[in-house]
């Protein structure tokens, strides 16, 4: 019997890159002239924004890790970085004026690598300058099993913060050397331990499939270990191996079991009774049902504060420079530092994007996920139909990727499986040509 689903022409295996922002930030250039925040956020709804600090140092860089990080920052320097942090914060608030946010996250890097006083003076940022109640907003901060001490997590409690992200990566501690890190799983299991004792609401674990030496059963170890905390929410990342990272020095010359583990690993979380929210994301049913401030990431902006946090208003993206070297990243960081209040007051960094990429961004944000795309929001928002916007749309239910009901265009599990290549295949050809054009440092 014949395939009744032509050949598709997405790229299978389905692991070229995942689409967690769009347009991609190898997309962004010097912006000339530079233009003034005040201008960039006039004409733009502020009633329910994100509000994202980014703090870019650990206490050791992971061998897949392409973030804007580094490992083991002299004091001076994370004392010139958070004094930087407040002017920026200052004249990013000065620009916005009358603001709320329905959401705000710290991360990184690693945010509990700062020392408890350091750590709490991003939240007295918060509520002094952009007028957080963080007893009422729903707050993320993340942490790494060497960091996470009982006075940090006690201190987190104590301003409010309502979920703890942490990355374990795996309990296999050959895998964990593998992937480029040191901790130990007694390391892990402390760690854990300590978050539960003082009682988040929300805890999730990342997890990375895909590591040298790495089966399918010692993957299924590694997530029975981590349901045993009955975390909130877990992530299942695919192993990707970046340039310029610890692994990206490496000859990757092992067999590829992501599909399979993510199979297994998704079976098991669904027979467990979590829900699956995307390719990555998975919800346990005991997690909190948040009642704050609605955000919704295809229609409200971010207020992104720090080197390597990004800011997003309707049509345009702005940020600091992004690199991934040693040397490339303290550079940057050193510019950041020295920066004037003045110069805190204009993006000088990014995209502007067009209707073209505001329209792909809507479907990428949207059609990504389980709940998938409203094709009836699309229309009303843009006044033309997904379809026409977007015409690579209507391959995906000839080729079984997804499926229409309801006014809503979603993924099959194929689909779902396939999210890393179906997000790439949908960006726009000037993005693509950005991407291909930038030089990584």
């Amino acid at each position: 019997m014949s395939d009744p689903y032509p050949p598709s022409p997405i790229p299978h295996p389905p692991y070229v890159s995942y689409t967690y922002a769009y347009p991609h930030k190898t997309t962004y250039r010097p912006l000339t002239p530079p233009i003034s925040l005040r201008d960039a956020w006039k004409s733009e709804d502020r009633r329910s924004l994100f509000l994202y600090f980014h703090i870019p140092f650990c206490e050791m860089r992971c061998g897949f890790c392409n973030l804007f990080t580094t490992a083991q920052p002299p004091a001076e320097l994370v004392t010139g970085y958070l004094s930087a942090l407040r002017r920026q914060s200052e004249q990013t608030q000065l620009a916005l004026g009358d603001a709320a946010f329905a959401r705000m996250a710290i991360g990184g890097g690693t945010p509990t690598c700062l020392e408890p006083q350091a750590l709490d003076s991003i939240f007295d940022m918060a509520q002094t300058v952009f007028d957080v109640d963080l007893q009422c907003t729903p707050v993320s901060v993340e942490t790494s099993p060497a960091t996470a001490s009982i006075e940090k997590l006690s201190l987190l409690a104590a301003r409010g913060i309502d979920r703890i992200s942490i990355g374990i990566q795996s309990f296999i501690e050959a895998e964990v050397r593998a992937l480029g890190r040191s901790q130990t799983t007694a390391d892990a299991l402390a760690a854990l331990e300590r978050i539960r004792s003082v009682g988040f609401p929300t805890l999730n674990i990342d997890l990375i499939y895909g590591a040298q030496g790495q089966t399918v059963e010692s993957w299924l170890e590694t997530i029975r270990m981590a349901l045993t905390f009955s975390p909130e929410e877990l992530y299942l990342y695919p192993l990707y191996v970046r340039p310029l990272t610890g692994l990206g020095r490496q000859v990757a010359d092992w067999a590829d079991a992501r599909p399979a583990c993510y199979r297994a690993g998704r079976d098991v979380l669904l027979s467990a009774g979590y829900t699956q929210l995307s390719m990555r994301m998975f919800r346990a049913p005991h997690a909190p049902q948040t009642d704050g401030p609605v955000y919704c990431c295809q229609e409200d902006g971010m207020v992104g504060m720090g080197c390597g946090a990004r800011s997003y208003t309707r049509d345009l993206h702005y940020s600091a420079e992004y690199a991934v070297g040693k040397a490339s990243v303290r550079a940057i960081l050193s510019d950041y530092v020295t920066r004037s209040p003045e110069a805190f007051s204009r993006a000088d960094y990014g995209i502007r994007l067009d209707a073209e990429d505001r329209h792909r961004r809507y479907v990428l944000k949207s059609l990504l996920r389980v709940d998938g795309l409203s094709l009836d929001a699309f229309a009303a928002r843009f006044g033309i139909d997904a379809c026409q916007a977007v015409p690579e749309l209507d391959e995906l239910p000839a080729h079984n990727l997804a499926y229409q009901t309801d006014g809503m265009l979603r993924l099959t599990a194929e689909g779902l499986e396939r999210s890393d290549a179906i997000g790439p295949w949908l960006y726009s050809e000037r993005v693509r040509g950005l991407m291909e054009a930038y030089e990584l440092r």
